[in-house]
């Protein structure tokens, strides 16, 4: 029973005349006396002031049990029990006396805490007792309990003492305070007055980004950080995992990325790896100049090659003047910034000191760190510096550097472009960023990015003929120059040296048809290789030549333990074909031509060669005679500096028969060569239409494998004026990254005409990055409402297109589109009410299979009509369609052909052009009369090649100029064809509609010999 409910069944007059007896009632005042007021001092039954004796209290608890025994409704517990359950509570309350507290802490206790001590004091006297008298016991204890701190704090003196307790309460915080002040010091206004000058010097002092080793008279080493910062992911693989992981991965690390400026708010100390031109130093950059400008943090750059030059790593005290800085702070003020908690320290370049150094740099580090907690610290190394969890017990958390992605790559450039104000350049990069793949797999991280903006801003927006250059330009920028010109101590080992080493390692892993090779067998090529390179010969054996090369070329990487690769597959093919190439193995690379994991070796081959060895490969390449091999050799050119007029005249003809395409059979026969046809592509300028068209049905097919490239080579045709060119570019919108293509293409496209299609909810997203269209397509299940939010400016829409979507009802959902002229309802079959488009301005409408057509009848406004729905109350056009509806254009549809046929066609005598579906039951005369009675007939428009027609049937039509009719078999060409052509003697021109397949214009040339034939 809760106490609540037991003090409904105790009368007051009961509980209060009980507490009133078992305490004294003290005096006024706070009772500060010689002796602490106890609990024991205010029982009366005991101590010096007893007036109750046990039997006393025995008796108050007896009369309180009976009472609750004897109140009306089921008793608490079974009578018989009564006395041990009265013993039981006298046990309890004469517990009081033992309690070693004053009346203030019993309050602060609580009532129910009050209770269990109780209970505790009187071990054992609820035993022997049934269950509901325990809990009656255990009820009525805190029901007294609750009265007796009621009593308590009606006491005179409860409120000045709990104000003296409050009084030495605040006493002692404030005393705790003051020691705390005196521990960690406000700075003094010196301390202030110099964080006024650091903190801009470091902010001004770090805001430039630096390319090493770049000597081009044209192009900016130096530019705004926060210009050029580019935001890159971090990997780590610590102990952090999702709640839902399954079980049987519970043991499995798992990668969290973040962005890097953000390592140091998840956590106080990272080590940061990173390969080479990564990006660290510029990290570490970015977060001295954030720090000093927000001032929440003092920020110390600390590169450790500068550090370890004076030979003792510095004290806070001498940070500043070990980095040269100008300022002179006050005295101790580098310790108190750190004893505060308030430093942000930035250690850059474990990788940058020798090896027999690092150990002490790393006790220098943990020593700062145990003397200064509370700060933050981030420390940078390349992958392979120092081995996996080298900081992990001092709680540094392990993060590392990502590749950039093609985002990335085009945000760096656009900034490059920005920060060294060539705007004009940029957008002829980013095109071959996509377009050439080995150049995209070079643009991987900041540094690559950076030498290749510069090298193509030297050559006036050009990339060098040949892609030797820019490899000759990164390598000795990686090799040699980057760490010289950084102020590093150079490896003894030259750089032609360690391209002996590096290619004799990129020719094994060519061959090998890999990517990666176990340390073991590097440290085997290099220790047969160190005999005939003499300077590599004294820097140790093969595993100490190795691990240089591994640490310092910023060529090779370890993945993981035991395991080493390049750190770009270009370097790789690059290397390895120079090795073949003065090997002589010509034989080698031509018999791997076939596979496409060696064309970019071959490219590099022709490179490499002398003139006469670059005619043999090509003539090797020429001589297999299929189009991916000659197209090859004609992207070996571009490496072939001097090379034979008659093999370059050869490679250009064979290759001009293919390139470009001059229809779209010729594209997807193009699409065979695989990727590197995209490097090839040429226009927009100097193409006629139909070579502009099939380049871009080229790029599109081929965007499904290479996305990137295929981006770049449409996106130069998105000014092109062809309608067929504009209609292929948005068609295959569906290959690409929705948002990417739109704003690079669809929304520089001219409108005219053109219908943009969207089957996603990406598309439906990407809309509102563009420019309104007025024509739009919709296909799938897509609510019209979110069509409508999804469309920038719906009453703008002239032409609304809507297929396969069984969630529109009706135009009463397209409201919205005010302005819309045409409305096509393709498997729309969930419409009714066509009526309601009466009041939109529409004059073109094409529907099929709806729920109900009978509105149709009152949109006398249309002028162009496409319908394929079965009217099953009408046998007739003129009892389905708008008879006052002056139309110019009608389709009838097989579905309409099966239940009315064209009977009753001749009422629109405003028709100029008919189109009649396939027919299912064929056609009579009748309704090849109703045909002949249109006088402003024009156009003959037939969807199928049918005997259906009935062409037998078919009176003249002189007035018929042009006809639109598909492939005819042969086994169908001969009767039709020449029933059609003595039907139609006013022919001018025949489009024959071939769906891909190939067809002969001269065979139709034969039956219309006055008309203009044209396949399309």
């Amino acid at each position: 029973m809760e106490p609540a409910v037991l003090g409904g069944k105790l009368a007051s007059s009961l509980v209060a005349p009980l507490v009133k007896k078992l305490f004294v009632t003290g005096g006024p005042g706070a009772g500060l006396v010689d002796r602490p007021v106890r609990l024991a001092r205010l029982v009366s039954f005991r101590g010096e002031q007893r007036h109750l004796g046990e039997a006393e209290v025995r008796r108050l608890a007896g009369r309180l049990v009976g009472a609750s025994l004897d109140s009306p409704g089921e008793p608490p517990f079974p009578s018989d029990e009564e006395t041990a359950v009265t013993d039981a509570l006298t046990a309890r309350l004469l517990a009081l006396g033992d309690l070693d507290m004053d009346d203030v802490q019993a309050v602060r206790l609580g009532h129910r805490e009050l209770a269990a001590r109780l209970r505790q004091h009187a071990a054992g006297s609820g035993d022997g007792l049934s269950a509901d008298a325990r809990y009656f016991l255990d009820s009525a204890t805190e029901w007294a309990c609750l009265h007796i701190l009621e009593f308590f704090t009606r006491r005179s003196t409860f409120v000045a003492r709990t104000l003296v307790e409050q009084t030495r309460t605040q006493t002692e915080l404030i005393a705790k305070v003051d020691e705390l002040i005196a521990r960690t010091p406000r700075p003094d206004a010196r301390d202030t007055a110099f964080e006024r000058r650091y903190l801009p010097y470091v902010a001004e002092q770090y805001n430039h980004l630096t390319i090493y080793g770049l000597d081009l008279r044209d192009s900016p080493d130096r530019w705004p950080l926060e210009v050029a910062y580019l935001s890159l992911d971090a990997t780590t693989t610590g102990e952090e995992r999702p709640t839902a992981l399954p079980e049987e991965h519970l043991g499995a690390p798992v990668a969290v990325h973040l962005p890097a400026e953000d390592a140091l708010t998840a956590h106080d100390r990272v080590l940061l790896r990173g390969d080479a031109g990564s990006g660290k130093t510029t990290l570490v950059q970015w977060l001295a100049v954030t720090a000093a400008r927000a001032g929440d943090r003092v920020p110390y750059v600390l590169p450790l090659r500068t550090l370890i030059r004076v030979g003792v790593l510095p004290s806070p005290a001498a940070f500043l003047t070990a980095v040269d800085c100008p300022l002179t702070p006050p005295e101790g003020w580098a310790e108190r910034v750190l004893t505060a908690g308030r430093g942000l320290l930035l250690v850059d370049g474990l990788d940058e000191i020798p090896a027999a150094d690092r150990h002490r740099a790393r006790d220098w580090l943990l020593a700062l760190v145990r003397a200064f907690p509370g700060n933050r610290w981030l420390l940078t190394s390349r992958p392979t510096a120092v081995r996996p969890d080298w900081l992990a017990a001092e709680g540094f958390r392990e993060l590392a550097l990502n590749p950039m992605r093609q985002a990335d790559v085009a945000t760096f450039v656009q900034r490059w472009h920005t920060a060294a104000e060539a705007p004009e350049y940029e957008a002829r990069l980013l095109d071959a960023l996509r377009t050439k793949r080995d150049l995209a797999r070079l643009a991987t991280n900041p540094l690559m990015c950076g030498l290749i903006c510069a090298l193509h801003r030297e050559r006036r927006g050009y990339l060098p003929t040949g892609r030797k250059e820019l490899y000759d330009a990164a390598l000795t920028m990686l090799l040699a120059r980057r760490d010289r010109e950084r102020g590093m101590e150079a490896m003894e080992l030259g750089e032609e040296a360690q391209l002996e080493l590096l290619q004799r390692l990129a020719y094994a892993l060519v061959l090998s048809g890999r990517t990666e090779m176990a340390v073991e067998t590097a440290e085997g090529i290099v220790e047969r290789c160190l005999p005939s390179v003499a300077s590599a010969a004294g820097q140790g054996d093969a595993a100490a030549v190795l691990r240089a090369l591994l640490l310092r070329s910023g060529l090779l990487r370890q993945p993981a333990e035991g395991v080493l690769h390049f750190v770009h597959r270009t370097f790789q093919d690059y290397l390895g074909a120079r090795y073949a190439v003065a090997e002589g193995h010509l034989d080698v690379l031509a018999g791997h031509a076939h596979d496409t994991q060696w064309e970019d070796v071959i490219r590099m081959a022709v490179a490499h060669a002398r003139p006469g060895e670059r005619a043999v490969l090509l003539r090797r390449l020429l001589a297999e005679d299929t189009p991916r091999l000659t197209l090859l050799a004609l992207a070996c050119l571009e490496h072939a500096t001097a090379l034979d007029p008659a093999v370059r005249a050869e490679v250009e003809t064979r290759a001009g028969v293919l390139i470009p395409p001059r229809s779209k059979e010729a594209a997807r026969a193009l699409v065979d060569a695989g990727p590197l046809v995209l490097e090839l592509l040429p226009g927009p300028e100097g193409l006629a239409d139909d070579e502009a068209l099939g380049v871009t049905v080229t790029a599109s097919v081929l965007g499904t494998a290479e996305p990137g490239s295929a981006l770049g080579v449409l996106r130069r045709f998105r000014n092109h004026p062809a309608l067929d060119v504009r209609r292929q570019l948005v068609g295959t919108w569906s290959r690409f990254d929705a948002a990417e293509y739109a704003v690079e293409v669809l929304d520089h496209l001219d409108r005219d005409e053109l219908f943009v299609s969207c089957d996603t909810p990406e598309q439906r997203a990407a809309l509102r990055l563009m420019r309104p269209w007025r024509r739009m397509a919709f296909t799938g299940p897509q609510p019209p409402a979110d069509i409508a939010d999804a469309v920038t400016g719906p009453e703008g829409v002239e032409v609304l297109s809507l297929e396969s979507n069984p969630q529109v009802t009706g135009p009463r959902e397209l409201t919205s589109f005010s302005s819309l002229r045409g409305l096509w309802l393709r498997n729309c079959p969930a419409v009714t009410g066509l009526e309601e488009l009466a009041r939109f301005p529409v004059t073109d409408l094409a529907f099929d299979s709806v729920a109900d057509p009978s509105g149709l009848r009152a949109l006398g406004s249309l002028v162009r009509l496409s319908v394929d729905q079965r009217f099953i109350h009408h046998n007739s056009l003129t009892g389905a369609l708008p008879t006052d509806a002056l139309l110019t254009y009608l389709y009838v549809g097989p579905a309409t052909l099966a239940s009315t046929g064209l009977r009753g066609l001749s009422q629109w005598s405003t028709l100029t052009t008919l189109a009649i579906g396939a027919p299912d039951r064929g056609l009579t005369a009748a309704d090849w009369a109703e045909v002949a009675a249109l006088p402003a007939l024009r156009s003959l428009v037939l969807q199928a090649a049918r005997h259906d027609y009935a062409f037998f049937l078919m009176p003249a039509l002189p007035t018929v100029t042009e006809l639109h009719l598909p492939h005819f078999s042969q086994a169908t060409r001969e009767a039709s064809l020449s029933a059609l052509a003595a039907g139609l003697p006013g022919l001018r021109h025949v489009t024959v509609k071939t769906y891909g397949r190939r067809a002969d214009p001269s065979v139709y040339a034969r039956y219309f010999p006055d008309a203009t034939v044209v396949l399309n």
